[in-house]
């Protein structure tokens, strides 16, 4: 995907992740590119509530708060400044464009949906890639199973809880 405009795909793409099963972006990163103080942002959110259904924009918990830090989506806890964090899903980030005015604004929208919609894409081309092996493994009679378990675990890994692993001391027993 070529990107003429002001925001490097990779810069957004960077930005992006995963909660609560929705493609987001943060109020802080959002007002990094907008190049904008978070604090004005969320008070033209907030002034136009009605525009930013549950669908479109969520507050952060303090569960996912602690996840997004300990995934380095932000350096720490204090770098929110005291202020819980706002979630923009893609329909969200295309709202904020009818309450932000600035030419600026405009162009990183633009340069932000065609983002979403490159990420969409490349997720269907996975999709098809995974349907060809599927119909591969049964053509070469189970020859692909490894291969074909290695992709779909990291397309989709499992949900489950997954136990720490690193080294542990042992508490040292009385004599």
């Amino acid at each position: 995907m070529k990107n003429t405009s002001v925001i490097p795909n990779e810069k957004i793409i960077r930005r992006i992740f995963l909660l609560r099963e929705e493609k987001v972006m943060l109020d802080i990163h959002l007002a990094e590119l907008y190049q904008v103080e978070t604090r004005a942002l969320k008070q033209a959110v907030r002034r136009n509530l009605k525009r930013f259904p549950p669908d479109f924009m969520f507050e952060l918990n303090q569960k996912e708060v602690a996840e997004v830090v300990s995934q380095n989506v932000i350096p720490s806890k204090q770098h929110l400044g005291g202020a819980t964090p706002f979630a923009f899903t893609e329909a969200g980030v295309a709202m904020l464009a009818s309450i932000l005015k600035s030419q600026r604004a405009v162009e990183v929208n633009i340069a932000i949906v065609r983002t979403f919609i490159f990420l969409r894409k490349l997720a269907g081309n996975y999709k098809e890639v995974m349907k060809m092996l599927e119909e591969m493994e049964q053509k070469y009679e189970g020859r692909f199973k490894e291969i074909y378990k290695a992709l779909n675990y990291l397309i989709d890994p499992p949900k489950e809880d997954r136990r720490e692993i690193g080294f542990k001391v042992k508490p040292k027993e009385k004599e």
